[in-house]
């Protein structure tokens, strides 16, 4: 006997089924049919019709534009993880990626983050928000904090242009070594979801990483929010063998390091 209400969670999933067979065969941009076209098409009810949309506007799929309809959403950003005998590394993410400087200054690391980096919370660290961009679009916010004694001359510049780790091994003498990270889905702020361009509480991924040198010193301590409904990571596994004595586990995989940055091992 089927369970209360699973026949609408099946038209739902119809519905559902339908428009991503529908936008395999348009571009990112074109519209999709109206409501009632699709409710009359499909014999549903314009609430079970919407309540698949709202899935699909979630997971990035489609676009609402007030007064206009629904569209196709641009493509997502793809950051794909490549297995290698030393771990996971991390090519190019699609898209031209740059950065905008949010927030630069130096302060006391305080409790939570000199835990993290293994600083005094009197420690003075380098503290950095910036805005990540694809092809000019905003993609995610990173908090940077670095301790001010690894890069005492650590500029604004260096953060908005080229890549982090290349500056702090060429110009600092810092070379990174092995990153930590984390990952859990969450939801933005206002204030998160005004800098994104998305609406409060649209999904996001937390990204939380910390990084070491040649000395297993921490020299980075990164917490950063990606846009939900345009960033994907894609790993590539290998299953048809045990893995060798001494490979890394899956503990210690990198996805949402800023793309572009060299591989830290």
């Amino acid at each position: 006997m089927k369970a209360d209400g699973s026949g609408a969670v099946l038209k739902r999933e119809r519905v559902r089924d339908h428009i991503l067979q529908l936008t395999e065969s348009l571009h990112p941009g074109d519209a999709i049919p109206s409501e009632r076209s699709l409710c009359d098409t499909l014999e549903v009810s314009r609430p079970t019709l919407r309540a698949a949309v709202d899935e699909l506007v979630a997971a990035g799929v489609l676009v609402r534009r007030h007064g206009r309809g629904m569209f196709v959403a641009p493509e997502k950003i793809t950051q794909e993880l490549v297995s290698d005998s030393a771990g996971m590394t991390l090519p190019q993410a699609s898209g031209t990626w740059s950065s905008r400087l949010l927030e630069f200054t130096t302060h006391a690391a305080g409790a939570r983050v000199g835990r993290r980096l293994h600083v005094s919370p009197a420690a003075d660290i380098v503290y950095a928000a910036r805005l990540r961009l694809v092809d000019g679009a905003p993609m995610a916010i990173e908090h940077l904090h670095i301790p001010a004694d690894v890069a005492p001359s650590l500029t604004a510049g260096e953060l908005e242009s080229g890549d982090l780790y290349a500056h702090l091994r060429e110009r600092h003498r810092v070379q990174v070594s092995r990153a930590v990270q984390t990952i859990e889905p969450t939801v933005v702020s206002q204030a998160e979801s005004r800098i994104l361009e998305v609406p409060h509480l649209s999904p996001a991924l937390l990204f939380e990483r910390l990084t070491t040198d040649a000395d297993d010193r921490p020299v980075e301590y990164v917490h950063s929010i990606y846009r939900g409904d345009r960033y994907r990571i894609v790993s590539r596994l290998s299953l048809d063998s045990p893995p060798a004595p001494g490979a890394a586990s899956a503990a210690g995989l990198v996805p949402g390091m800023a793309p572009g940055t060299a591989a830290p091992w």
